[in-house]
């Protein structure tokens, strides 16, 4: 088994996750629907982290109070915690959250990615990969590093669920 970076991440016990009713009006598709941060971070908390059979939020890599949306203006901005500032994962972690959203969210949406200030001895250069279209397109083409974000989605389903990933 390959040595892990971070051997021993703190696990933190995720957020109740609220209940969202969807009503006639989302379901529908010819209503423009109401995008909000709940919903969001509902996309991106159950995503599987690459080292550990953990979740993002189980890891408290992403968190509620980090994901900001302005539904008028069509922006998402999030902000994403490695779980120790020389992690390897970072870049990984931020296009697998950006993948999960090019999938999920309505083409309107601009959405910003990155790394808390603060949290990662290279942020900068992690922050410039992960919002260069060139650049995430170009890591989208290499078919084992899109196996391994694909592999890391596969969970995103779960939305919020609490248990560990087999």
């Amino acid at each position: 088994m390959p040595e892990l970076i971070n051997a021993n991440p703190t696990i933190y016990t995720p957020s109740k996750s609220s209940h969202r009713i969807e009503t006639k009006d989302e379901v529908n598709e010819d209503i423009e629907d109401i995008i909000d941060s709940q919903e969001v971070f509902d996309l991106i908390r159950s995503i599987s982290d690459p080292e550990h059979p953990l979740t993002l939020e189980q890891l408290n890599v992403t968190q509620l109070e980090h994901v900001t949306v302005d539904d008028a203006n069509n922006h998402v901005f999030i902000e994403f915690t490695p779980t120790i500032p020389h992690c390897s994962m970072a870049t990984l972690i931020g296009l697998c959250i950006r993948v999960r959203l090019l999938r999920s969210l309505p083409e309107r949406f601009k959405v910003d990615i990155s790394v808390r200030k603060g949290t990662h001895q290279s942020e900068i250069a992690v922050n410039k990969q992960l919002n260069d279209k060139e650049r995430v397109a170009a890591a989208l083409e290499n078919a084992h590093l899109l196996e391994v974000v694909n592999q890391c989605l596969s969970t995103a389903a779960m939305r919020g669920a609490s248990q560990k990933i087999e």
